[in-house]
């Protein structure tokens, strides 16, 4: 399933949703499946400047592929780290960098999240897409 594909499906599960307070609560859901990084991840390098709430995020390159990790200490945070974990890591850089941030507006989500939210967002997505940079130079 490629980035887009991963978008639609999320789409799809948010239009299930009748309301505002459900599509949050369905984020919420999916912080539970949250993970920690290990003290050493969790630095300068990786902490996302201009986040709501402290959250942290590392990637490393593996064969032409980003692998991204991520934790944040707000259950918004958390959530939305999975979600974008989920359409980000583990693809290769290439098809993040083609990737139009903008089409995650596609899923009815983005606009739920408060003005200082969508700034945590943009600095998340920032630092993704400055990962997957590094990776393409590596693989060239």
């Amino acid at each position: 399933m490629n980035m887009e594909e991963t978008v639609a499906r999320y789409k799809e599960d948010f239009e299930l949703f009748p309301t505002d307070n459900d599509r949050l609560e369905y984020i919420f859901d999916l912080g539970k499946r949250h993970t920690t990084l290990p003290e050493e991840d969790k630095n300068e390098a990786t902490f996302v400047q201009g986040c709501a709430s402290a959250a942290w995020l590392a990637g490393e390159c593996k064969e032409g592929k980003l692998i991204l990790r991520g934790e944040g200490t707000s259950e918004m945070a958390k959530g939305m780290i999975i979600l974008l974990l989920d359409i980000f890591s583990n693809r290769p850089a290439e098809e993040i960098l083609n990737f139009d941030p903008a089409k995650l507006h596609d899923m009815g989500v983005v606009e739920l999240l408060s003005p200082v939210r969508q700034q945590s967002l943009e600095a998340f997505l920032k630092m993704v897409y400055a990962y997957a940079q590094k990776c393409k130079e590596q693989g060239a």
